[in-house]
């Protein structure tokens, strides 16, 4: 489980970050910024944050609105995103590399509380005001991490659930735009949408097929 640990190493304020949805066909990737203020953060709250993939849906999202309800207190967070064509143009890396940048300047945060390192999950180093650390399994081992990583895949999961009222032969309400075999079956029967990246080895391979 996560836990303080490398945020009470540092004297300053922590920003942990993650992302969600960078192995699905479809949609944007989102990362997320996460700080947890120490002294203030609820205890009860703290034991209940994992890495959100060992989250059930309904335990991330209950997680996920009691964040939000805390936030501006106890915790400050905030989203990033890059868009399918931003995806197809840069990489799956470099647009997730990007959407942490993104989620950093977009947080709000009172005069009192500045950031002094940032702990991103995985290898990644986004470019930020102060120093990266990179953490393999950090949404294991941070509570920020863990924290930011629920935020993003709540917040993507609500957006695939809205693209998948415009398209909803593909499945992206249970799916959330992953290559499952509904999801696979879809794109031979009606195509490519706007939203499907195009550079990915399945729906190029569709592409140049059609």
């Amino acid at each position: 489980m996560p836990d303080f640990s490398f945020e009470q190493a540092h004297s300053g304020y922590v920003v942990g970050f993650d992302e969600a949805g960078c192995g699905p066909w479809a949609g944007p990737v989102v990362a997320a910024a996460a700080i947890l203020v120490k002294e203030k953060f609820p205890p009860e709250l703290a034991c209940q944050i994992n890495d959100s993939k060992k989250l059930t849906a309904i335990k991330r999202e209950k997680i996920f609105s009691h964040l939000n309800i805390l936030e501006g207190e106890s915790c400050f967070l905030s989203v990033g995103m890059c868009s399918v064509e931003e995806i197809d143009a840069l990489n799956i890396r470099e647009a997730a590399i990007r959407a942490m940048e993104r989620a950093s300047r977009a947080l709000k945060l009172p005069l009192s509380i500045t950031p002094s390192l940032g702990l991103a999950d995985g290898t990644v180093k986004p470019k930020l005001p102060y120093p990266v650390r990179s953490l393999v399994k950090g949404d294991s081992l941070s509570l920020s991490i863990a924290a930011a990583s629920i935020v993003a895949k709540v917040t993507r999961d609500q957006i695939m659930k809205k693209l998948s009222v415009l398209h909803p032969e593909y499945g992206w309400e249970r799916n959330a735009g992953y290559g499952t075999a509904y999801h696979q079956s879809a794109l031979m029967r009606y195509g490519v949408t706007p939203h499907h990246r195009k550079t990915f080895a399945p729906i190029a391979r569709l592409l140049g097929s059609q």
